[in-house]
Parts: C-alpha cells; sequence; structure tokens
C-alpha cells in the first residue's frame, strides 16, 4: 500500500470524483489484471484480401447500444429465429467483472467515459455560427451498451404529450396509451409497480441513496419559488421538482449490456460481435440481404433470411444508410456511391437538447470537492469495489424537474438536473471549489440541423451541423434558463449555503450579457436524435414507417432514437429502450400492448407559468 499512496502523491491536483479511476488503474497493474483496451480504429482492412464467409441469419441486428441489445434479447426469444448483432466498440465488461471496465461500472465514473476514445465515437460538430463559432463535443457510446454504458444514468420518460404529438406527426400507432406499456415492460423499479411503472423488467430504475442536504435544499428552494413538487416525474405528474429516477442497480451501471444482451448471451440462436465495423448494408436491388463489416482486419458478409435492423443511433444509422446508397441521390452521386433508393430525408431534422451550467460557490463543505481528494477517492473506490455502495455508487444527478417557460404552454419544456458539484468541459476540466450547480435548458427548442457524409469512407466522420441558436425564441428560452434557475438558487433555502455566483457571475445581468454567455458557454445535453425520422410513407421528409421499415426499401428497418419523429421532453435513453421494446413486437408480429385512458397531470390553468 506505501507504493499506492507514493502513486497517489503524484495525483495532489485532482479535484474530481471521477479522477478515482486513474488511481484504480494503478491497483489494476498491480494485480495484474488486463483492462480492455477496445477496438483500435486505424483499419487496415480495404487493402486486405476479403472473406467471403457466408453466415446467414434471421435477422442481422448492427449496434448494440441502447436499442440493439434490446432488439437482440426480444427477437431471441423466439428459438426458431436466429440473431447476429455487431458492434464496432469493446464489450463493456470481461468475463462480468466490474474490476475489469469498471470505468464503465461504476456511475461516479462516468466522465471518463464521456472522454475515453476506447469506448466512445468522440464527434464534434461543424463550428457553431450564433455560438461563437465554437465546435461542439458529441459523444456518443461505442461499446456493448452504447450511450447507456456512457451517460449519466438520469431515467427520464419524456411527456405523455410527446408520443402523443408523434402520432399526429406521422408515427400512428405511437400515441402515450401505446408506448407506457413498453416503458413499464421493460422496467423494475425499486420501489414496486404501480399504473406507470413496471416491476418484472430487465431494467433497474432506482433513486439516489446518498442524501446530500443540498438536494434537499434545492428541492426545497424550488417549492418556495412557487413550483411543485412530484413524487414521481416519469408517472402522472412530470411537472414540478423532485427525486429522479436512475438506471443503477445495487450499487453498478445498469446499461442495456447488463439488462438485456449478457442474459440473452447463452441462447444459441444469438451471435455477438465486439470490435466489429460496418461499412455497408449489401442489397439486391432494393432487397436488403445483409452486412458487410471489418473484423480483426477482414472484410467479412453476414446475410439476414428475414430482414437487417441498424440499431446505431442518431449518427451512425443515417451515415450506414448513405454509405449504402440509401439518402438523397444528388448528394450520394457527387461522392460515386451507387443509389439504392433515393430517400432526401436520411440525416435531415437532426434534433438536440442545448444546456447551461448555473454554478454557484457553496459556503460549506458539504459538495463532493472533498470527495474528489486523492485518499478520499481511494476510500470510495475501494468502498465501491468491495460494496457497492457509498459515493462512487451514484452519478449524483439525484434531483432535477421540469417546468414551463411561460404562460401558454400547455406541458414542461424546460428541464432541471441538479449537482452537488461542479463541471467544468464534459468533466475534461477538474472542478476547482466547493460549489453546486443545476444544468438547465429547453426540451423542445425550434432549431434543427442535419448531418451528411464527408466522403464515402466509412472511417470518417459525417458532417454534423446541429444549428443551434439559430431561432430567436430558442436564445429566449436558453436566457429564460439562466433567469429561473437563478431565481431558484436565490430562495431561502439556500441561505446558509449560498457563495457567490460562479458562472455566469454577477456581472452578467442584462439580456445582452446573458445571450454573450449563453453562445460561450451552452453545450449539447448529448441527445442527437430524429435523423432517420418515423412517418408516413406521403411524407418526403420521412425516412421509416411506423413499422420502423426503410421506406422504398424491403426487410431492412431502423430502430434507435434517429427514428424519433421530433425530439421528447426528457433524456432520451428510456424512450429509446421503450421504442426497442414496442418495435420488437412488431417485428414479431405480436400485437402492440396498449393502456387506454391512464391519467396524466394537467395544471390548473396555462395563463401562468406555475
Amino acid at each position: 500500500m506505501s507504493y499506492l499512496m507514493k502513486k497517489v502523491l503524484k495525483y495532489r491536483s485532482a479535484s474530481h470524483l471521477h479522477n478515482v479511476g486513474r488511481l484504480f488503474s494503478k491497483i489494476q497493474m498491480l494485480s495484474g489484471s488486463k483492462a480492455f483496451s477496445g477496438q483500435n480504429m486505424r483499419i487496415q482492412a480495404f487493402s486486405q484480401a476479403s472473406s467471403e464467409k457466408t453466415d446467414s441469419f434471421s435477422y442481422v441486428i448492427v449496434g448494440a447500444g441502447s436499442a440493439g441489445c434490446v432488439l437482440a434479447n426480444r427477437l431471441t426469444e423466439d428459438p426458431h429465429s436466429t440473431v447476429k448483432l455487431l458492434e464496432a466498440g469493446p464489450k463493456d465488461t470481461i468475463l462480468n467483472s466490474k474490476l475489469l471496465l469498471w470505468k464503465i461500472h461504476m456511475p461516479a465514473a462516468l466522465t471518463y467515459n464521456l472522454c475515453d476514445e476506447n469506448y466512445n465515437w468522440y464527434y464534434h460538430t461543424t463550428p457553431q455560427r450564433h455560438m461563437d463559432n465554437r465546435i461542439m463535443y458529441w459523444p456518443r457510446g461505442r461499446v456493448w451498451g452504447g450511450s447507456s454504458s456512457l451517460n449519466a444514468m438520469v431515467y427520464i420518460r419524456g411527456h405523455a404529450e410527446d408520443y402523443n404529438r408523434w402520432s399526429k406527426e406521422g408515427a400512428v400507432g405511437w400515441d402515450y396509451e401505446f408506448c407506457l406499456p413498453y416503458f413499464k415492460k421493460a422496467q423494475t423499479h425499486e420501489l414496486g409497480p404501480d399504473t406507470y411503472r413496471g416491476g418484472n423488467g430487465p431494467l433497474h430504475v432506482s433513486r439516489g441513496k446518498t442524501n446530500n442536504p443540498l438536494h434537499h435544499a434545492f428541492l426545497d428552494a424550488a417549492q418556495q419559488a412557487g413550483y411543485p413538487f412530484t413524487e414521481d416525474m416519469n408517472g402522472f405528474q412530470q411537472e414540478g421538482f423532485g427525486w429522479m429516477d436512475m438506471t443503477v442497480h445495487k450499487g453498478l451501471r445498469w446499461n442495456t449490456a447488463s439488462a438485456y444482451l449478457r442474459p440473452a448471451l447463452s441462447r444459441p440462436n444469438l451471435s455477438a460481435e465486439d470490435s466489429t465495423f460496418v461499412t455497408k448494408i449489401l442489397f439486391e436491388g432494393t432487397k436488403a440481404i445483409g452486412i458487410e463489416y471489418i473484423k480483426n482486419g477482414e472484410k467479412k458478409k453476414v446475410f439476414a433470411s428475414k430482414e437487417v435492423i441498424l440499431s446505431g443511433g442518431a449518427i451512425n444509422s443515417p451515415q450506414l444508410l448513405m454509405l449504402s446508397g440509401i439518402g438523397n441521390a444528388d448528394d450520394l452521386k457527387k461522392l460515386g456511391i451507387p443509389v439504392v433508393c433515393h430517400l432526401p430525408g436520411v440525416g435531415q431534422n437532426l434534433q438536440d437538447h442545448l444546456e447551461v451550467y448555473v454554478q454557484q460557490k457553496c459556503t460549506q463543505p458539504i459538495t463532493l470537492y472533498k470527495a474528489q481528494k486523492p485518499l478520499q477517492m481511494i476510500m470510495i473506490g475501494l468502498e465501491w469495489f468491495l460494496k457497492s455502495t457509498g459515493k462512487g455508487a451514484s452519478a449524483h444527478l439525484e434531483t432535477g424537474g421540469f417546468i414551463r417557460s411561460r404562460p401558454k404552454i400547455s406541458h414542461p419544456d424546460i428541464q432541471f438536473h441538479f449537482l452537488p458539484s461542479q463541471v467544468i468541459d464534459h468533466g475534461r476540466v477538474d472542478s476547482q471549489m466547493e460549489a453546486y450547480q443545476v444544468h438547465i435548458g429547453p426540451m423542445r427548442s425550434t432549431s434543427m440541423g442535419w448531418l451528411k457524409l464527408k466522403s464515402a469512407d466509412p472511417r470518417e466522420h459525417p458532417i454534423l451541423e446541429p444549428n443551434y441558436l439559430s431561432t430567436e425564441i430558442d436564445v429566449w428560452e436558453l436566457r429564460q434558463c439562466v433567469k429561473l434557475a437563478r431565481e431558484i438558487f436565490a430562495q431561502k433555502a439556500f441561505d446558509k449555503f449560498r457563495g457567490p455566483e460562479i458562472q455566469p457571475g454577477d456581472h452578467v445581468q442584462s439580456d445582452e450579457e446573458i445571450d454573450a454567455f449563453i453562445r460561450k458557454k451552452a453545450d449539447s445535453a448529448y441527445h442527437p436524435s430524429c435523423t432517420c425520422k418515423m412517418g408516413q410513407s406521403s411524407d418526403t421528409t420521412a425516412v421509416v414507417d411506423p413499422q420502423t421499415k426503410v421506406i422504398g426499401t424491403e426487410n431492412l428497418r431502423v430502430v434507435d432514437a434517429s427514428i424519433m419523429p421530433s425530439i421528447v421532453s426528457g433524456n432520451l435513453n428510456a424512450p429509446t429502450i421503450m421504442l426497442a421494446e414496442k418495435a420488437a413486437d412488431i417485428i414479431k408480429g405480436v400485437p402492440s400492448l396498449q393502456e387506454k385512458n391512464v391519467p396524466v397531470y394537467k395544471p390548473k390553468t396555462l395563463e401562468t407559468q406555475r
């Protein structure tokens, strides 16, 4: 241990709880463990001999992420169906040991995955002309579990009206009454089942255990500001503030690999691959017949007797469609890609949530700042490794809320996540002091973007243009976010904790000053979506129909966050899992589950915002 302590001294400047990872890397080295390093993306396959191995399965699924793991599990429930699941990144664990890939499974270590190219596509946008020409960082999962292995584990479903809106936008059969049963089917909530919560699903959901007094102060302050308390923002009443649900089970991140994939791996009809780089869909005319991919530097093919299903997410799925000849014909021809189907909506309709952090210095040593000191990190890490409890067992985003930004809004359009700590640059810069913050952003922004291929080379990331803050209402809403967050932090409940405002800072007061702060500091909430929009075949912007089939093709589906017609009012992981659960029944030809007339909260009046 004396050797370890010498190593600890090298990290004297570390001030982030998640830096416990650097220290426990040393423990792994000492114990002889070998952490999985992930696939080296320097692919040499195009110059090597091709393997013509003709594997065939009922279904080939591209992407073992939040949707792909669900589909792999549900489709192999039928012993007569065989499934091949292909994932570009590594497995999320080795021998089912949390020690060997603790960075994924320790909830508090989440920022390591956000910044680790072994598990992350590490995307970046174009310079954003309405945001001081900043290039925005977009982490996306490249590992078993996908972005459910990288995210902050917040389980939020969105509002019932999001799904009713989907139906009106052309996704017929995706109303709330058809979606709620699949949220419940997926879930086992630690508080037990009720009208809104599930009790027998593979996805374990829990509430925070840290009981930090700042979380209580935040909830009290929100009520002092005039907002209601909600017992369950995923249940009857989203509007208000309360304790958030998390995909954490017994102190471990409960990603879709843990929930869905590993329980199915013992089935003889499932073959799951990692470190497998898919390059294109194989077609006979407009009929999808298989996938071409690269494994260990060798080009291979796998064939689907029933269907090819893309579950690569809002960036990878449209990229693969375009690489395979499905997209805007003019754009594809310019890159020399043979056109299989002219479908101009592919890559369009890109939507994301933008958010800002309002940060306040704390006058008492009750934030996570001291927990980020090297010796404390050692103790926190040891407790987690031995018992899966303590500060390492939470991502600490345990409270939050939803409000309406202005009168006449029918359901909440602003979301809060409260954190008893300070985050700087996606966690890539260590926190500086005892502080707390709220992440706050609009839920239904009107700015829409697109993505396009940079070249016909599948190794090149596509051009990502989210087009943030391109409308005046979006700027107004984020400005309102700052003002409303400040109002809550100014309430009596924070009097004994409140120090000077760190960000934006007391010098930022006028609308113009707040707008400048937003342009400089607002960032993605990591929710890209809607790039393969679900709708009617008569809609020229739609990519898949309400059965998730790619319009104008045969035997090809997309099932992931890209097919959302519009972004939901909340985090995207829970809706993506629901979407895959429902799509699995569609693919199997099972009648959709339905629960009619489930009550949903409505404010007493829309004349005020609270």
